[in-house]
């Protein structure tokens, strides 16, 4: 296991410095699901859920979190992202909806945590929607799928 990089010598937390890092472009893919009642994904398929539009508003809202990661989690460095896809994805086999958000920046350091933000906040926000008729639907597997850029290069999950 490497060290961490966020840890001092005395054990604090800090802000790690990328300033001598050098600048490439990096992309990072994460996803998750919302596993929900079939009656439940057929409102959502329908867009009859009484909040709206679930799967555009749960796109916008994990493209906004993308955005702030770093007013969410603490030590995150601000980035000047060049992209956020997020896809909402209906699977009627699980059933529910398939969260998978790619980031993209050109800079000194990765995008995991946006990506994995988007997904979580989109995830959460399907849930939000449709809460009223589905308290047994669960949120899972939110995990990255692959990485690619810096220093440490290109990572993808096995199956």
């Amino acid at each position: 296991m490497s060290k961490l990089t966020h840890i001092g010598a005395s054990g604090e937390a800090h802000m790690v410095d990328v300033s001598d890092k050098d600048a490439t472009h990096r992309v990072a893919v994460a996803e998750g699901r919302v596993v929900m009642k079939p009656e439940t994904l057929a409102l959502v398929i329908a867009g009859d859920a009484k909040k709206g539009d679930v799967l555009g508003t749960a796109r916008i809202a994990g493209i906004m979190a993308a955005k702030r990661t770093h007013e969410l989690i603490p030590l995150c460095h601000p980035l000047n992202l060049t992209s956020i896809k997020v896809d909402l994805t209906v699977d009627e086999s699980l059933p529910g909806v398939r969260v998978r958000a790619t980031a993209k920046v050109s800079g000194q350091t990765g995008v995991e945590m946006e990506a994995l933000t988007a997904v979580s906040v989109a995830c959460l926000t399907v849930y939000d929607m449709v809460k009223a008729v589905d308290r047994f639907m669960r949120i899972e597997g939110i995990g990255m799928v692959e990485k690619s850029g810096g220093k440490s290069g290109d990572w993808k999950r096995e199956a």
